[in-house]
């Protein structure tokens, strides 16, 4: 079965030209002109990822992210006319998978698109399917993470860096390594957009009592934390 994308934009000519571009990379569009739309269609399901503009008039694309969050990890790849890191920023730390910014590349917009549904198909492609350091807990065919038994809801992004975290919990991985991992080689992110993730990371274990997940190693980058034996 094809993926189903929900394309969210005021603009019509945008809405066609992702639309266009994501038909004919085999997937099949739904679109909302504004913010209420959006999420009368998310709630009808069916939805695999959210392409969904920030500069909407009324409720716009992070207020959309918002509500969205309250209830689902469902993807969302973020579009705006600006690119000021603060929107950036703000957009990844609520939940959102990705951002691209207008005007783009529509190859590039159905190459990030795959790349999130790739990251967040619970693929196991042969590798070992959980991975575990002491009470943490990532079980790839699922797509799910727990910490003594709380299930924690990551983004496909956020999945992706503690995947890749675990896999070498003795190593310290470099942003680039990070990057590689969660995004696909070729990508370029700006290394804050790795930090906010792992703000939210930190943020979202803490809440369940392990705030320190993700050890900074100064000058390298970031491995996972924690004692195996559930010590922090």
């Amino acid at each position: 079965m094809p993926h189903r994308i929900l394309v969210v934009d005021d603009e019509p000519h945008i809405r066609e030209v992702i639309c266009f571009a994501l038909e004919r990379g085999g997937m099949t569009v739904v679109t909302a002109r504004n913010g209420t739309e959006a999420l009368t269609m998310f709630r009808r399901g069916g939805i695999d990822l959210i392409v969904l503009d920030i500069g909407m008039p009324e409720m716009d694309g992070l207020d959309v992210c918002r509500v969205i969050r309250k209830t689902s990890d469902l993807p969302i790849l973020f579009l705006s006319a600006r690119d000021e890191e603060i929107d950036r920023i703000i957009g990844l730390e609520i939940g959102g998978d990705d951002y691209v910014t207008k005007p783009f590349s529509p190859r590039e917009l159905v190459a990030r698109v795959n790349a999130i549904l790739k990251r967040t198909s619970g693929a196991i492609n042969g590798t070992t399917s959980i991975l575990s350091h002491g009470p943490l807990r990532l079980d790839r065919g699922a797509h799910s993470v727990n910490w003594n038994g709380s299930e924690i809801a990551l983004t496909g992004l956020e999945f992706s860096i503690v995947e890749a975290l675990l896999a070498r919990p003795a190593m310290a991985l470099s942003r680039t390594q990070l990057m590689t991992s969660a995004y696909g080689a070729g990508t370029y992110v700006a290394d804050r957009t790795i930090d906010s993730h792992v703000r939210n990371i930190r943020a979202k274990f803490a809440a369940v009592g392990h705030p320190g997940v993700i050890e900074t190693v100064h000058g390298v980058g970031f491995r996972i934390g924690g004692k195996p034996d559930g010590g922090g």
